[in-house]
């Protein structure tokens, strides 16, 4: 009990001093509301423990153990860590521990697009961001609830009805500094109707740095519009990253995430997308790969809401060491979502004996006119194959190296964002030595 109560104290003295700060004085009085309504909502709940069944199988103690304080805005970000992001041309929004940096991003003006932080956005478009922030992420976890209380500042994405932007938008969230710290950061897209758009989430961090990300992605699908997202995660390997992405999507509107988990000790993904308008589809897609004792956790529910909804997941995990692996996805189609099409798939690559994988697949159906599969596979490298490219003089490493690149090629194929799919590659060419030559020519 008095380990619980230290916890919460230690938040709280941040909630009010950030309380009593002139950058929340400044802030409209339903967002003051809202940020106390939901540190209230943290202190009810509590950080999460081990009984928790949707963290059961997440060592949970470090993320309790960390309680760092908030990240200096005003550090620099090292050269190296700069490097790692996936960077293109096109409008860019860099935000340095959860602060927007105006020196590294591109603003524009870009035709269609508006990238505002959130005191910008508070005076250009106050109802848009009152209607949106905060709403769409409607059963976060308690790191969410204190993303919503101690977030300062947001990456607010707003792209007009019908724009067609030809270049990707990117968010990129870096940390600095030296110390263990934590960065608080929030992103905000709202996509007009009929609008067609690329996002391309970044996070990179230092390594030797025991910092904690706590992000949260909030994306609003007006009727017709299509986003493609892509998350890509290179954080620093003492790095813990927990991140909640919750999307509404419109009538007739199309979202597909696709989420790629290289970096941190530990990374928890939860992701709630809701089909809120008739004949509304999703994709999502996701990759990590995980060594050394490092764990990866993704948790995921698409619900079904109206008729006509299409969904389809598929998740990867290639495991190695005594890392550990975590999947949960959750299809609800509920009583008026007549047919809806879900398909579900989990598959899993051990490479080493000492690996684990939980993997849940579930679905609850309330309607009875519907189509839905799901189903997961857990397993090591198949040895016929790799005999067989071993009888062509390919020697063992190598084979493994192909077969494991196999594995996940044709998912990084549907990534639709370049300039991640070349950081995904080079990264797996980094953890597969031997086999570049191999993997190229696959590919």
């Amino acid at each position: 009990m008095g380990a619980v109560s230290e916890e919460k104290d230690t938040y709280r003295v941040g909630f009010e001093r950030f309380a009593l700060s002139k950058a929340a004085a400044s802030e409209p009085s339903w967002l003051r509301e809202r940020r106390t309504a939901a540190f209230a909502g943290f202190v009810e709940s509590g950080l999460p423990t081990q009984r928790d069944e949707a963290w059961r199988h997440t060592p949970i103690a470090p993320l309790v153990r960390a309680r760092p304080e908030p990240a200096d805005p005003e550090a620099q970000p090292a050269r190296a860590v700069l490097d790692r992001l996936a960077r293109a041309e096109g409008p860019r929004l860099s935000f340095v521990n959860g602060a927007l940096s105006r020196e590294l991003s591109e603003l524009g003006p870009h035709a269609g697009v508006e990238l505002l932080c959130l005191k910008d956005a508070l005076a250009k478009h106050p109802d848009l961001v009152e209607a949106s922030l905060g709403r769409v992420a409607r059963e976060g976890s308690a790191f969410a609830a204190l993303n919503a209380a101690l977030a300062h500042d947001a990456a607010v994405v707003v792209i007009a009805p019908g724009a067609a932007p030809e270049r990707a938008i990117r968010i990129e969230h870096v940390g600095a500094g030296a110390g263990p710290a934590v960065a608080y950061e929030r992103t905000l897209v709202v996509a007009g109707s009929g609008s067609r758009s690329r996002i391309v989430e970044s996070y990179v961090s230092p390594d030797g740095r025991a910092s904690l990300t706590n992000a949260v992605t909030e994306i609003v699908l007006e009727s017709g519009a299509r986003v493609e997202r892509c998350k890509l995660q290179q954080e620093g390997a003492e790095a813990l990253h927990v991140a909640t992405l919750a999307a509404s999507v419109g009538r007739d509107a199309s979202f597909s995430d696709h989420s790629l988990v290289l970096g941190a000790s530990l990374s928890r993904d939860d992701i709630e997308v809701r089909l809120d308008g008739e004949g509304a589809s999703c994709e999502l897609a996701g990759l990590f790969v995980v060594d050394g004792k490092r764990v990866a956790d993704t948790h995921s529910k698409i619900d079904h809401v109206r008729p006509h909804g299409t969904s389809r997941e598929l998740y990867k995990g290639i495991l190695d060491d005594q890392a550990r692996g975590v999947f949960n996805g959750l299809v609800v189609v509920r009583p008026g979502a007549q047919k809806t099409d879900a398909w579900q798939m989990n598959r899993n690559l051990l490479l080493s004996r000492e690996a684990l994988v939980h993997s849940t697949p579930q679905l609850e159906i309330l309607a009875n006119d519907v189509k839905c599969k799901h189903g997961s596979t857990t397993g090591q490298l198949d040895a016929a194959a790799l005999f067989y490219l071993r009888s062509r003089g390919i020697d063992a490493a190598a084979a493994r190296a192909l077969l494991t690149w196999a594995f996940a090629s044709d998912l990084l194929r549907h990534v639709p964002d370049a300039a991640v799919r070349t950081a995904v590659e080079r990264h797996l060419q980094a953890k597969l030595p031997g086999a570049a030559g191999l993997m190229e020519a696959a590919s």
